[in-house]
């Protein structure tokens, strides 16, 4: 009998349901009727449109997809579906982590949260601005081409970004460390002025991320709040499955505060920096696994990963030729929102 491959299974955020995702649960998850009902009588409760029929759009509207309120609940009922379909037989998934908004739906995936808990977590966070959105994020990288990291890209942008929080009236954060990308928080002001400073690369970044807040800083202090009003800590439960957060903390099954996943995950996890970088780099260093599987929609966390490893040197892996050729022979990241790799992280034949 062949062993089973061992996993750590990524969950993805914000911005990864786009035109192309578009009817993604109607292709692969009409059967999850539970998963779906759940998400939908609790929307429906609250006056919000049920993923089924956002989902099932004729066409794909920016101002309404990509809306907190909508993409959040969205992107949990895909990447929760995808979860199911990983083929047990095949695969023992040893951790759970995620980038950002990845980290609600890794407490739902690893059983920290129950399914009705999971969609009130990540419903109640993702409308918390959608009377508003409070500042904004934008992506510069911290890499070359080769996906090294390169000191020069990162000491030019920690110098914008000082000068800009210079001005009291501008206001940039580090968000999220993502691989060799760095994601910037800020209010409207300081994003404006980083924009002006950054030196322009490949003719696209600095870029803004549209529709997303402030996330992971401490203009978000206010939505911490609300939501440790909202959300209370008895909803949480240890986790089933082993958790790596935005810090690279490990939330094991027999060994979790409660009280604490509360605290940090409406506390500190919407305020501080979010280091997925980190929390990759402790999963395959803590976990050893064969391979990572990232949940869909998209693939957009695929790049990310990748970098982490290659500036870990793991499984060999030196630079974007070697990691494109490797997922070429035998893939390492498995991205379900590929129809290729899918059919790999499920068992079951590409579409």
């Amino acid at each position: 009998m062949t062993s089973k491959q061992r996993v750590v299974v990524v969950c993805p955020g914000r911005g990864t349901y786009n035109k192309p995702e578009l009817g993604y649960l109607g292709r692969y998850h009409s059967d999850k009727t539970a998963l779906l009902e759940t998400i939908d009588a609790y929307r429906r409760d609250q006056g919000q449109p049920s993923v089924v029929e956002l989902d099932s759009a004729e066409r794909y509207s920016m101002a309404t997809h990509t809306a907190g309120e909508h993409a959040s609940a969205l992107i949990y009922a895909c990447a929760a579906g995808d979860f199911a379909d990983i083929d047990r037989d095949q695969y023992e998934i040893v951790a759970v982590t995620g980038n950002s908004m990845g980290w609600y739906i890794a407490l739902a995936t690893a059983g920290a949260l129950s399914p009705a808990s999971g969609i009130d977590v990540i419903n109640t966070m993702g409308s918390m601005m959608k009377d508003g959105v409070i500042g904004g994020q934008l992506i510069y990288p911290v890499c070359n081409a080769d996906w090294h990291l390169d000191s020069q890209h990162l000491r030019t942008l920690q110098q914008a970004m000082r000068e800009v929080n210079a001005d009291a009236a501008h206001q940039v954060y580090v968000s999220i460390r993502l691989g060799g990308y760095w994601v910037i928080a800020g209010n409207d002001s300081g994003l404006k002025a980083l924009e002006k400073v950054l030196p322009r690369i490949d003719d696209t970044y600095p870029m803004r991320l549209h529709n997303h807040a402030a996330f992971h800083s401490p203009l978000l202090a206010e939505v911490s709040e609300k939501g440790r009003a909202a959300l209370p800590a008895s909803g949480f439960n240890p986790p089933q499955i082993p958790m790596v957060d935005g810090r690279g903390h490990i939330w094991q099954p027999h060994a979790t505060d409660t009280q604490a996943l509360w605290d940090y995950t409406l506390g500190h996890q919407v305020v501080e920096t979010y280091d997925f970088t980190r929390a990759i780099a402790v999963s395959i260093k803590e976990f050893a696994p064969d391979k990572l599987i990232v949940l869909g929609p998209g693939a957009t966390l695929g790049g990310a990963i990748a970098q982490t490893l290659i500036q870990h040197r793991w499984w060999e892996l030196g630079q974007k030729s070697d990691f494109i050729a490797r997922q070429k022979t035998d893939p390492v990241v498995l991205a379900m929102g590929i129809p290729e790799q899918r059919a790999l992280a499920t068992g079951k034949p590409a579409d």
